[in-house]
C-alpha cells in the first residue's frame, strides 16, 4: 500500500519533501502536483519504475516521457540548446510548458524518441515539485497522470488514492490540481512549433 503525504502547495514541509526523496530515490513511484495537473514520477535512472509507470498507464515503450528539471543550468545536461532556444527558455520558465529538444548522452536511449532522438524538458513553476528537485538534486521523469481510458489528468487526491494506492509508492497530495496538461513546443527545427495545445498560453508564437 501506498504512503500518502500532504504537502502544502506554497510552503513545503521539509521533513517530508526529504522522505519523498528517499522513496524516489530508492525506486520508489510517486504522483506529484506540478503546475499543470498532477503527474507521476520516478528517477531517471530507474528502468524498473520507468516499466512501472508504463504499466499503471498502460503505456508503450515508444511513449515520450519528460524530464522534469530545476531550472536552465539543468536542462543544458540532457539537452542540446543553442541561443535561440535559450532565450525562449528563459521567457517561458518555470512554466506550463513541455519543450522537445535534442537528447545529449546523457540521457538514458530508453527515453529518448527512438528515431529523432529527442526529450521532453520542462521547468515546473509549482513549489512542492520544485523542493522535490531540489532535494534530489537531478532530473525526475514524469508524464501526466492520465489513467487508461481516461482523456483528462487525475485532479482528486483522494480520488487518486483509492485507485493507485496498490500501484505506487507515494501519493503527494497538495489539494486539487488542474485537469489540463501542459503545452508541448518542439525547438528542434528552425521555427518553435506547437505539437499540443495545454495550459500555456501560445500567444508569443503568434
Amino acid at each position: 500500500m501506498s504512503q500518502s503525504f500532504e504537502i502544502h502547495p506554497d510552503n513545503p514541509q521539509f521533513r517530508l519533501i526529504r522522505q519523498a526523496v528517499d522513496i524516489l530515490a530508492g525506486g520508489g513511484v510517486a504522483v506529484v502536483p506540478t503546475d499543470s495537473c498532477y503527474a507521476i514520477v520516478c528517477h531517471l535512472d530507474d528502468k524498473g519504475a520507468v516499466e512501472r509507470i508504463q504499466r499503471i498507464r498502460q503505456l508503450d515503450k515508444h511513449h515520450n516521457f519528460t524530464l522534469v528539471c530545476r531550472d536552465l543550468s539543468e536542462i543544458a545536461s540532457y539537452a542540446r540548446v543553442d541561443n535561440s532556444a535559450y532565450r525562449l527558455l528563459k521567457a517561458h520558465t518555470p512554466g506550463a510548458y513541455t519543450f522537445l529538444l535534442r537528447a545529449t548522452a546523457e540521457v538514458p536511449r530508453r527515453l529518448q524518441h527512438p528515431k529523432r532522438k529527442t526529450i521532453g524538458i520542462r521547468v515546473p513553476g509549482h513549489a512542492v515539485l520544485q523542493a522535490l528537485l531540489a532535494d534530489h538534486n537531478q532530473p525526475l521523469m514524469s508524464t501526466s497522470l492520465i489513467l487508461p481510458g481516461r482523456e483528462l489528468p487525475e485532479t482528486d487526491p483522494y480520488e487518486i488514492r483509492e485507485q493507485l494506492e496498490h500501484q505506487v509508492d507515494l501519493i503527494v497530495d497538495s489539494g486539487h490540481c488542474g485537469i489540463e496538461a501542459t503545452t508541448v513546443v518542439d525547438l528542434t527545427g528552425p521555427e518553435p512549433v506547437v505539437v499540443r495545445h495545454g495550459l500555456g498560453d501560445t500567444g508569443w508564437l503568434d
